[in-house]
């Protein structure tokens, strides 16, 4: 049988409407049993108010999810883990997260803040993972659909990056195609809602610019949802290490004759500015393998924002490529 994938225009229609005839197409009651205790995981990339409409996940796609959820069951979890530079609830803050768990009465928590299980995984090397999502009956994963200058995109797949509760999980970018590919294994997100309303396309996943496209994409195969939402943005899913990786290891299939999409697939396809991998972004990543680098300069607010000013402009004299 061929993985499906949905996709849908929200202009000029409800958006819980959309969600739902996203979930129905996937099968999501045979998923979730009714009482089952459900994680879901946003993302939730950025606390600046700004960014937000682009960078994190929409919060009318996150409280049409927790409306529907809630018709089977009221085991529901909205996690986020603590930022680099940032905590997890100035996130939620800032993405009117506390909102909507006040409206349908699900529970917030810090990954970063909650107990945590080692899991017998090499790559991982000492850090543990949420229990709430080892533990969880069904993780739904809703990441947003942006470019990515290490990954190429970043979407389903990543998003389970923000499930290490470690702020400083750069660290493991060392290995970051193997890891992620690792991740989705351990916590086998079983749906994934693709926020494609307005992504980022150029120097993502936070610094690019904002690109509207009035979507939303869903399947109960992430590898199949990231490499079909690349074709649509022009991207060649191939180019995506971790994406892949991912396919080669059974976690989904990429290959487009095994994809079957119910949505109007040339109607919305478009070409995306991709990421740009210069050079401090090529050497920053390779110096986040030594834990020295990692804490004393990058996570050093003193010396890493005069550093990205400095980097700006030059990017804008065409100094930097």
């Amino acid at each position: 049988m061929k993985s499906k994938v949905i996709i849908r225009s929200v202009k000029n229609k409800h958006l819980s409407a959309v969600v739902g005839e996203i979930l129905d197409l996937c099968g999501w009651e045979s998923i979730i049993a009714k009482g089952a205790k459900v994680v879901i995981k946003p993302n939730l990339n950025t606390p600046e108010k700004e960014k937000i409409p682009s960078a994190n996940t929409d919060p009318r796609l996150i409280a049409a999810l927790c409306e529907i959820l809630k018709t089977r069951t009221d085991n529901i979890i909205i996690g986020e883990s603590d930022g680099a530079r940032f905590a997890a609830e100035e996130a939620f803050e800032a993405t009117d997260v506390f909102e909507i768990v006040k409206k349908y009465g699900v529970k917030l928590i810090n990954f970063s803040k909650e107990k945590t299980k080692i899991v017998s995984n090499p790559l991982l090397n000492g850090f543990g993972l949420p229990a709430a999502l080892l533990d969880a009956d069904v993780v739904i994963t809703l990441p947003v659909i942006k470019t990515h200058a290490l990954t190429v995109f970043t979407g389903a797949i990543k998003n389970q990056m923000g499930c290490i509760p470690r702020y400083d999980r750069i660290l493991l970018h060392k290995h970051l195609d193997q890891l992620l590919t690792s991740l989705n294994h351990i916590i086998q997100p079983r749906l994934a809602i693709m926020d494609g309303i307005i992504g980022v396309e150029g120097r993502g996943p936070t610094n690019g610019k904002p690109r509207w496209l009035g979507l939303l994409l869903g399947s109960r195969d992430l590898v199949a949802l990231d490499s079909t939402a690349m074709r649509l943005i022009g991207l060649d899913p191939y180019s995506a290490k971790h994406v892949v990786l991912a396919s080669q290891k059974g976690l989904g299939v990429i290959d487009q004759r095994q994809i079957l999409i119910d949505g109007d697939f040339e109607k919305y396809r478009t070409d995306f500015e991709p990421a740009v991998l210069d050079w401090p972004v090529k050497y920053m990543n390779y110096l986040t393998r030594y834990k020295w680098f990692t804490k004393y300069i990058l996570l050093n607010d003193s010396l890493f924002y005069p550093t990205k000013w400095l980097v700006g402009r030059l990017r804008d004299m065409d100094i930097v490529r």
